[in-house]
């Protein structure tokens, strides 16, 4: 019997073992058996991406559902309630970049009123661990049925996980916006607040809310004119005034008399914009800008430029202030009569008020409301705001308006409306539109005096500074000029005498200058220190010089020397008959 040899594989085998002469026999898998085990390992990596995606898929839907809220019914329940999702808003950066307000991303509790078993049970679990929540008012949305209910909005880090960590059915997480700020109470009256969802509510936020929604997309911020520094100096020292006169409450502004940007605007009392909802009405009200007040002596710089500007009077010119001006059964004098004749430039620095009342009535009624309209004094004045005050004027205007009007009573305007003309008559005469935005570009301007009468006017507010009554405004090497303002508040049909609005308002440095600082007290109390007084020379003249004295160096002001021939030259003024007196001035 013949065959083949044992080592001759069977061609016709479905399977077959090849032998290696040089070493152990391998098998090989050949046919329909390596098919099968491809086609078997291809199912299997398949089977098992679908399995990793369900999960992966699953894991996120939890992640959603238990961290962010993101039942698509209960959004869609919200936002039919409330009529619009949080909304998110672009960040608002003072002039150098820095943060005043920002979105911050946090939970909302929200419940499906239909999910939830015995409500009352649930209410206890949650006042455990929100315990600021009205019971009431939480069982009464537990139990209404609703298919959403807010329970709480805003929840801290640690208020969510605790929620979570009670395992309740039908509550979940909605994402939302809420608005903070920083620097709580620094720029509150600036920046003011927004709403539970996000809308602006108060201040910049609500001007420019439309602005900041649409610019959330891009992350572009609002840059505002303010420099966080100023304000805080400026802040400081009026609270530091406040508590030394016991004032009961102050304004105070800083604004670039170039360009109108506002470096510094602050209103006391204030209030934190990360709990507005919470404050009382008074400390919201911006003094600065919706306030409206007479405020006294300070209008003098209006009358006399306005004056000096219509060719009425020159430094050489000048009204006898002898005696009281009597009209009616009222009767106008000065605080610190001379009784004598008085000239131009010692009625400013005196603040005669028979001076600037015989200046006027010179001048005429006519030209002077035209001036003053120039000014804006009688218009709510252009800026980013929604609170402006209305300016208060005397309806009918008859000549005893324009007697009082010059040295400041009888027409109400806010402390921005004052600094804002005061600006145009130190800058060379040109009025600027007060802004709270960085202007990166020259604003537009209007003439409302000549640049020679800008430049006298600078003369006499130095004059005031140097050898008026607005001596204790002086600062060192910062060659500060200004005017003082003590106004009584009129109560009834009365004017109280104890009840006094001082204030100061001033330029520096006078030779070029950059910037006015406006500080207005609402009734301060004279102390030892001042000697019972409470006017504007013992009161709001000290505390602008402060102001002043923290900000040169953060504006990058050199010292300037009052020495020096140049600048002697340029504060010059001569005095009729008291030349060797004021030289030195």
């Amino acid at each position: 019997m013949t065959g083949r040899p044992a080592s001759a594989p069977d061609a016709m085998a479905p399977d077959a073992m090849a032998v290696d002469p040089a070493g152990p026999p391998t098998i090989q898998l050949v046919g329909m058996h390596e098919h099968t085990m491809r086609v078997g390992r291809s199912r299997l990596v398949i089977i098992g991406m679908l399995f990793a995606a369900c999960f992966a898929l699953i894991a996120g839907r939890l992640v959603e559902l238990s961290v962010l809220g993101g039942d698509r019914g209960a959004r869609l329940d919200r936002i039919a309630t409330s009529g619009a999702a949080p909304s998110e808003r672009a960040d608002i950066v003072d002039r150098h970049g820095r943060l005043l307000a920002t979105n911050l991303q946090t939970a909302s509790l929200y419940a499906n009123a239909r999910l939830v078993r015995e409500p009352a049970d649930v209410v206890d679990r949650l006042m455990h661990v929100l315990p600021g929540l009205n019971r009431a008012e939480l069982l009464a949305r537990l139990t209404s049925r609703n298919g959403f209910v807010w329970l709480k909005r805003n929840l801290s880090p640690r208020e969510q996980y605790d929620v979570n960590g009670l395992g309740i059915p039908g509550l979940g997480f909605q994402r939302e916006q809420r608005r903070v700020y920083p620097h709580g109470r620094l720029v509150s009256h600036v920046l003011g607040y927004t709403d539970i969802d996000n809308n602006g509510i108060a201040g910049i936020e609500n001007y420019f809310d439309a602005e900041l929604k649409r610019r959330a997309a891009s992350g572009e911020p609002i840059v505002l004119s303010l420099d966080l520094r100023v304000q805080h100096a400026l802040r400081d020292e009026l609270r530091r005034a406040m508590r030394t006169f016991s004032a009961g409450g102050a304004a105070g502004v800083v604004m670039d008399v170039d360009t109108g940007e506002l470096l510094a605007m602050v209103s006391l009392p204030d209030f934190d914009s990360n709990h507005a909802g919470s404050v009382a009405g008074g400390a919201r009200f911006n003094r600065v800008s919706l306030g409206v007040y007479e405020l006294g002596s300070v209008f003098k710089i209006f009358t006399t430029a306005m004056a000096l500007d219509t060719g009425t009077v020159d430094f050489r010119s000048g009204y006898d202030a002898t005696k009281p001006i009597r009209v009616s059964r009222f009767v106008i004098n000065d605080d610190h009569p001379k009784a004598r004749w008085l000239s131009v430039p010692e009625i400013f620095m005196f603040s005669s008020n028979i001076g600037a009342v015989k200046m006027a009535l010179d001048v005429g009624t006519d030209t002077l409301r035209a001036f003053m309209d120039r000014l804006g004094m009688f218009r709510q004045p252009d800026i980013e705001l929604p609170e402006i005050g209305t300016p208060l004027g005397p309806e009918p205007w008859r000549e005893v308006s324009t007697m009082t009007v010059a040295f400041g009573h009888g027409l109400a305007v806010s402390p921005l409306q004052l600094t804002a003309g005061v600006g145009a008559m130190v800058n060379g005469g040109l009025y600027r539109r007060p802004t709270l935005v960085r202007q990166d570009t020259p604003p537009a301007a209007t003439r409302v005096v000549s640049a020679r009468t800008s430049e006298r006017m600078r003369r006499l507010m130095r004059l005031a500074v140097t050898a008026g009554t607005g001596r204790q405004a002086d600062v060192p090497y910062s060659l500060v000029g200004g005017k003082t303002g003590t106004a009584e508040k009129a109560k009834g049909r009365r004017y109280d005498r104890r009840a006094l609005l001082s204030s100061f308002v001033a330029a520096f440095p006078m030779h070029a200058p950059r910037y006015v600082v406006y500080v207005l007290l609402d009734e301060p109390r004279g102390t030892a220190k001042t000697h019972g007084f409470a006017s504007a020379g013992w009161t709001a003249a000290p505390t602008v010089s402060h102001v002043i004295a923290r900000i040169g160096s953060i504006l990058k002001l050199p010292p300037v020397d009052p020495a020096r021939p140049d600048i002697r030259e340029a504060m010059k003024v001569a005095i009729p008959g008291r030349e060797a007196k004021y030289a030195s001035f």
